[in-house]
């Protein structure tokens, strides 16, 4: 071979080599217009729920009618964009035809992707809608590469979201010891990292993310100015107390603060995002097949803020992450749109196994 070939040919080899295989960017969609932001912003897939309490963001102004979720999905499909629909709450006693009938009208409209947390609709959907993928909610709780594996094996579930409460190094340890998709959070609020599980907001006021698709829904919250504070609460409960030169979060109950043994802090979860820009590269290495972005109660501004920086940076990752370096100005953009203007990144950097 002339060595001119010869060097082109090896040119080439390298760049192949040099090039990864980038994790599919998953974005919320709460409403058309935060469905149109992220597709035009590019995201792979947008995930959406039912206006009903099938879905785990079930708040007034959200979510979509069926009319609606057809439009949407024509538009998501015509860019190129899968679209995912997340049934993720538990079906309730005396009423699972709701949520079975929520997974016909899912398959019925064309959705890509249906995401389930209760095993019962795993079931269902797996024996009447054989040929529709499935995806497990992280409202699942699965931690282990036996219970993905067991979804896996027992309904067929093809792709797993992680909950937050995983290291890297476990991350990767499910990854290697299943063939499920793995799926983990890289941008949004935080809970207290115990999808599927928690019960505070069903202590406080008895509805929940799992039974009624609201954690802290607003029916029960009260804002109450007091000289020099405003004090928050649910259902009674005193959340939170803020000095007038204070924002003033939401009373989710994981994030208020709480006198412990004479301290006043955040007992449980300080109001903060997750953000893992500075660890892209190690996500990728350990083979995530999906990031996903928090946020379908958030406005469109704010998907197309999350989504536009995110896609910079995981093509800024395309041929390799030899020079992947965060830009300051990707920070900014994030921080802006960031729970209390903080950024952590979670679990995933806890020394602790």
């Amino acid at each position: 071979m002339p060595l001119v070939s010869w060097l082109y040919c090896s040119a080439l080899l390298a760049r192949h080599i040099s090039m990864i295989s980038l994790p599919d960017l998953i974005c919320p969609a709460g409403s058309l217009p935060a469905l149109k932001a992220a597709v035009d912003n590019g995201a792979d897939a947008v995930y959406l729920g039912f206006k009903n309490d099938t879905n785990a963001r079930n708040f007034a102004g959200l979510n979509f009618d069926q009319k609606t979720m057809a439009d949407g999905i024509c538009y998501a499909h015509a860019k190129g964009c899968e679209v995912l629909l997340a049934i993720n709450t538990f079906a309730q006693a005396g009423r699972v035809a709701d949520w079975q009938k929520a997974v016909d009208a899912a398959v019925d409209q064309g959705v890509d992707a249906i995401i389930l947390a209760d095993v019962g609709l795993l079931d269902y959907a797996s024996k009447r809608h054989p040929q529709q993928r499935l995806h497990l909610s992280v409202q699942g709780s699965a931690t282990s590469y036996e219970a993905v594996n067991f979804c896996q094996r027992e309904f067929g579930v093809r792709r797993a979201v992680l909950p937050r409460v995983l290291t890297l190094a476990q991350v990767e340890q499910v990854i290697k010891n299943t063939t499920v998709e793995i799926e983990v959070f890289g941008f949004g609020s935080l809970c207290v990292m115990n999808e599927g599980r928690c019960w505070l907001s069903s202590y406080a006021c008895g509805e929940s993310p799992n039974t009624v698709g609201a954690c802290s829904p607003a029916k029960y919250v009260k804002w109450d100015k007091k000289p020099g504070a405003m004090e928050t609460r649910l259902n009674g409960v005193l959340i939170d107390r803020f000095a007038d030169n204070e924002p003033a979060g939401y009373p989710t109950l994981c994030k208020g603060r709480f006198e412990v043994e004479g301290e006043t802090y955040y007992a449980l979860e300080e109001p903060t995002s997750l953000n893992v820009l500075s660890i892209l590269p190690e996500i990728i290495k350990i083979g995530v097949r999906a990031i996903k972005v928090e946020g379908r109660q958030r406005s469109p501004t704010y998907v197309t803020q999350v989504t536009r920086t995110l896609r910079a940076a995981l093509d800024s990752l395309a041929n390799g992450s030899q020079s992947f370096q965060v830009k300051p100005s990707w920070q900014a953009e994030l921080s802006k749109v960031s729970e209390g203007s903080q950024a952590t990144l979670g679990a995933y950097n806890r020394p602790w196994r």
